[in-house]
């Protein structure tokens, strides 16, 4: 690791710690050169993830689409911005663990659609209608009575 004070080559560590919950790991260094300490976070590189998209177009999973879809989901409802994003990270994870590097989107919707569920029913409905394209007001209740039926 380079010094970011003399960009002397060697270090040794110090300290270290897990961070973020346990997905990385936070060094302190000391440089052997000019002796001044820093921090280094080492985190495990893992393989993109592709979505194919209804239209067979494919581009890398982006996190902060679905957390921006759960976001307008559960506007003005009494979800945690932390739960949202444990939600994400569970869903990322789901998805890591099935070694396919290419994944569809309607798998990741229904993924999320399953989650939220157990979140916030309201919510649910509101990212259903938008996910699954209700296109009139029969197909809202069909979704509402599948969710009542659950119960």
């Amino acid at each position: 690791m380079k010094c970011p004070y003399c960009s002397y080559t060697e270090s040794k560590v110090v300290d270290s710690r897990p961070a973020d919950d346990g997905t990385s790991i936070r060094r302190r260094r000391e440089c052997l050169s000019c002796h001044r300490r820093f921090t280094t976070y080492e985190t495990m590189e893992s393989l993109p993830l592709m979505v194919v998209k209804k239209d067979g177009s494919r581009q890398s999973f982006d996190r902060n689409k679905v957390l921006g879809g759960l976001i307008r989901a559960c506007e003005k409802r009494p979800v945690s911005y932390h739960t949202l994003e444990e939600l994400v990270n569970e869903i990322e994870q789901t998805l890591q663990n099935q070694m396919e590097r290419e994944v569809s989107s309607a798998q990741i919707g229904e993924l999320v659609m399953e989650r939220l569920k157990k979140i916030d029913e309201v919510a649910y409905v509101r990212f259903a209608s938008v996910y699954r394209q209700f296109k009139d007001i029969n197909t809202f209740m069909r979704e509402l009575n599948k969710l009542l039926e659950d119960k």
